[in-house]
């Protein structure tokens, strides 16, 4: 593996960094407070390249490789995980999938204006029954000749009112338990879908997360993505491309977390000395590199499995698990050297612990990983190749 970044991901970096820095990093705070997501942002990572970063320049997209990716998703994760989330749910869920599995046809409806950021897409999995446990969705789609009726709720859904197009799972028949589910592109202009954002959350207070409904929505069967009974493992696959984009985001949160304790340990004096000369002050700082180095060590791993268009569900599980639960103690750890001030919004690490939970359990709970690698480790779970995964950076 090449530990070095090509002349082409350090410009991408500056320039994301750039990005974060002059359109987030002086607004955010207020932002949080209001809890408002500012659609605004979304045509201006467009203009980057940065809504279709992975995906083919054929398909409209910039053509760059899975770390590219990844390097987007931690440096805007370093502003707030909100914009993070927006680039993850639209490319790592949405257009990658369709890259995998979509008909030409679909591609070039959906996937390009995607890709040039012209369209947002988002992902409906998730239903108020439904988390860990995907079988358990109630959502059903009925054919009804050249349609499927499509009922049902989802919940949790990032972008909810700010995308154009959603990838949702229903039943289309469920004698068959999860082998029943397909998947289906549903444009939010159809009669009979409508959406409600939640408020009130926890963290990621600036991003737009809410529920999706679907009363006898028309679904025409072209919208069909792969075959029916084939939604459980597009869905699953689609988790693979998410769950590394989360993946990187921790490691831009612990990043964030980071610099930001450096800068407060080089500001605050206490016992007449700088509070970074403190060696349980430095233990916190020395556990956030070490979480740091060995997060983007087992994201960049999977990166490369992915580049190389090979099975990658293990190790991204891996990368997922650990990079967030050492972004959620990052931030605990920011907010401890910080003292009494990290309790206050004054300083963004009050911010970034309330961030840090949600990736613990979305996309995968911390317990959903932890049996998947136990399951690994003793020969209980294997992965076959899947016929549809694609290198991205495939131009071909």
């Amino acid at each position: 593996m090449n530990f070095h970044f090509t002349e082409e991901q350090q410009l991408l970096r500056d320039t994301v960094r750039s990005f974060v820095d002059k359109e987030i990093m002086p607004f955010i705070a207020e932002w949080d407070r209001q809890g408002k997501f500012d659609p605004e942002l979304i045509p201006k990572l467009a203009d980057l390249g940065l809504m279709g970063v992975c995906i083919p320049e054929k398909y409209g997209g910039s053509g760059m490789d899975y770390n590219s990716l990844a390097i987007v998703c931690e440096e805007l994760e370093r502003g707030d995980t909100a914009f993070r989330t927006a680039v993850s749910v639209h490319t790592g869920l949405n257009s990658m999938t369709l890259l995998q599995w979509g008909t030409e046809a679909q591609k070039q409806k959906y996937l390009v204006p995607q890709a040039k950021g012209e369209k947002i897409g988002a992902f409906g999995l998730t239903e108020p029954g439904a988390g860990s446990d995907v079988a358990a969705i109630q959502s059903t789609a009925v054919r009804d000749g050249d349609y499927y009726i499509l009922n049902g709720q989802k919940t949790w859904i990032s972008l909810c009112d700010s995308a154009d197009h959603f990838l949702v799972f229903a039943y289309t028949d469920k004698s068959k338990k999860h082998h029943g589910i397909s998947a289906f592109i549903v444009e939010r202009t159809w009669d009979g879908f409508s959406s409600k954002a939640i408020k009130g959350k926890h963290g990621i207070r600036s991003g737009n997360t809410g529920e999706l409904f679907f009363e006898d929505v028309k679904v025409p069967a072209e919208n069909l993505l792969g075959e029916e009974g084939e939604g459980f493992k597009i869905a699953m696959s689609a988790l693979d491309n998410g769950r590394f984009t989360v993946a990187a985001g921790a490691v831009g949160q612990i990043m964030a977390c980071l610099e930001a304790s450096v800068n407060y340990c080089h500001e605050r004096e206490t016992f007449g000395k700088p509070i970074g000369k403190h060696q349980l002050v430095q233990q916190m700082i020395a556990n956030m590199e070490a979480g740091l180095q060995m997060s983007r060590l087992l994201v960049y791993r999977a990166g490369e499995l992915k580049n190389e268009g090979k099975r990658n569900t293990r190790e991204t599980s891996l990368a997922k698990w650990q990079a967030c639960d050492f972004a959620n103690k990052a931030a605990d750890d920011a907010i401890q050297v910080h003292g009494a001030y990290g309790y206050s919004d004054e300083y963004p690490v009050e911010r970034y612990l309330r961030n840090s939970k949600a990736p613990v359990i979305y996309e995968g709970t911390r317990e959903i990983h932890t049996i998947m690698q136990a399951e690994y480790v003793l020969g209980y779970r294997q992965d076959k190749p899947l016929n549809k995964m694609l290198p991205a950076w495939e131009n071909e």
